[in-house]
């Protein structure tokens, strides 16, 4: 048994880390590129949003990404994944896929198979009641090495059957085909009783924080008061270390943490974690000598993975407690393993929830109904049979629907719909179907549906609320994602060094073009 105070430990090293994925690298040899394929580097800054972005250039406060802007092209609006947690929508980058096929539904999600909770990152009151060392494992073994769809290749993947090598810094998903050993930091490995290393597969280069580095000399990025190396400049460092010894890899992908904290801080409109992000960039760009030279030699790619909408600060009038909503239920509490009488598990996602039904005897439609009461709720979902039912807070509009049918929409994809299409704001016109507030509605809510096992119910919030369930964080008066509105959907992307561009203009469509560019082919 631990102590309470190697408990305590454990606790602030892994939410110090803001954990949602660990890493680690090797230094090793990468094959030489030809002039014809320049390297591509993506950078990918958490919860980047067009608006503020164009504040930050406005007030001379970005350089580097106006540079990048100036030298390239920029798109404001590309459609991320749902939920619109980093977790799910980097699962799908590297993958080309929603979540029904890559598997990683959310930050939070319930396990049919293993009847428990998986957490990657948690809030401190979390921390208290949750299996700490398990979330640990989670985040940065079974994430990758399981839990993402092991017969859904990662981009890392492709490019190793292709004979070629690529790096992953900071990312959160990383899963490759080169072994590596994730060394635990002590003072975790002691809290936890972990083992000192952990075996995983990645792509050639990987690299994490304080469990490794590329660049030998990057300990006074990785100091606990730097959340161990989850920030701006820890993966600069590394990438100008790449660039520094000529050895960054065909494809090179980046993670940017710190703007999300900001954001979640401060509010959606705040420019202070750009900045900071701008200045880690501004390093990368100055280890080419001059930037003219960084765009002539790499082509690169910045764009957000979610944005984040504004949450009110008032916390009564701003937080939606779903146990409130379901209290006939009993549900089960996240401080013990689940119990046979219990009938209900909630896995809140800030401004999403998946609801599960453990009683098999309790339908859907009752929950659903249950959760219509309140008026704040944006979307209630739920499968029956081959389709999806769509309903919102007191409202007794539905909409039901599944793929293939006569109608198409603006991404090529058929559906057949029934029902009340503005329950998710779809205008139908001769057999055209356009998304307005709720970007990609269909295919997105689609891949949560069927994202894992078990009996549930998807429920988001209007912009302005969050939804809470047991000793859930909150963003009062700062900002959330997670829904699948517009507001928390749609992100900014930069691009250098090509005139091509994606199939269409949404992240789950970003990993073919990428491995394009890679391959010299646009």
């Amino acid at each position: 048994m631990k102590s309470k105070w190697m408990s305590t430990i454990l606790s602030l090293l892994l939410i110090s880390m803001s954990l949602i994925g660990c890493k680690a690298g090797e230094r090793l040899q990468i094959q030489e590129t030809t002039q014809a394929q320049k390297p591509v580097v993506l950078i990918l800054i958490d919860s980047l949003m067009d608006k503020p972005l164009q504040e930050a250039i406005r007030q001379g406060r970005a350089p580097a990404l106006a540079f990048l802007r100036e030298k390239g092209h920029y798109f404001p609006h590309v459609v991320s994944s749902f939920p619109t947690m980093s977790v799910t929508i980097d699962s799908t980058l590297l993958t080309g896929t929603y979540a029904d096929q890559h598997h990683v539904p959310g930050l939070s999600w319930y396990s049919e198979k293993e009847k428990r909770m998986v957490y990657y990152g948690y809030g401190p009151k979390e921390a208290l009641k949750i299996d700490q060392p398990q979330v640990l494992l989670d985040a940065i073994s079974q994430l990758n090495q399981s839990q993402l769809n092991p017969q859904t290749k990662t981009i890392h993947e492709t490019l190793a059957d292709q004979g070629k090598d690529s790096a992953s810094i900071n990312a959160i998903v990383w899963r490759g085909k080169t072994e590596h050993v994730l060394k635990i930091p002590h003072l975790i490995e002691m809290a936890a009783q972990l083992p000192k290393e952990l075996n995983v597969t990645g792509p050639k280069l990987l690299s994490y924080a304080a469990f490794a580095q590329l660049d030998p000399n990057q300990k006074r990025h990785t100091r606990i008061w730097r959340k161990y190396g989850m920030n701006d400049e820890f993966s600069a460092q590394e990438i100008a270390f790449l660039i520094a010894h000529d050895r960054l890899p065909p494809l090179t992908i980046a993670y940017f943490p710190e703007n999300d904290m900001a954001a979640h801080r401060k509010g959606p409109m705040t420019i202070d974690g750009i900045e900071n992000a701008d200045k880690a960039l501004q390093t990368v760009l100055d280890a080419f000598g001059s930037w003219d030279k960084a765009v002539e030699e790499v082509r690169w790619i910045v764009m957000g993975d979610s944005a984040q909408s504004a949450v009110q600060d008032d916390r009564q009038a701003a937080t939606i407690d779903l146990r409130s909503l379901l209290a006939p239920y009993q549900i089960s509490p996240i401080s013990r393993p689940q119990q046979a009488n219990d009938q209900i598990v909630i896995a809140a996602n800030e401004r999403m929830a998946y609801v599960y039904a453990l009683d098999p005897q309790l339908p859907l439609s009752t929950i659903a109904g249950q959760l219509q009461r309140e008026p704040r709720l944006d979307v209630i979902a739920r499968k029956e049979g081959q389709s999806i039912i769509v309903t919102a807070g007191a409202s007794s509009r539905q909409l039901t629907y599944k793929p293939g049918g006569p109608l198409k929409d603006e991404y090529g994809q058929t559906w057949t719909i029934s029902g009340d299409p503005n329950v998710l704001n779809l205008t139908v016109r001769k057999k055209q179907l356009t998304y307005g507030k709720y970007p990609d509605a269909l295919a997105r809510l689609y891949g949560a549906m069927h994202s894992h096992p078990g009996r549930y119910v998807i429920v988001t919030v209007q912009p302005g609320y969050e939804l809470i369930t047991e000793s859930s964080p909150t963003h009062i008066g700062g900002g959330a994602h997670g829904s699948l509105h517009a507001v928390d959907s749609l992100v900014p992307l930069l691009v250098t060094g090509t005139d091509s561009r994606p199939k269409s203009l949404r992240i789950v469509d970003l990993r073919e073009w990428v491995l394009r560019l890679v391959n010299a082919t646009e």
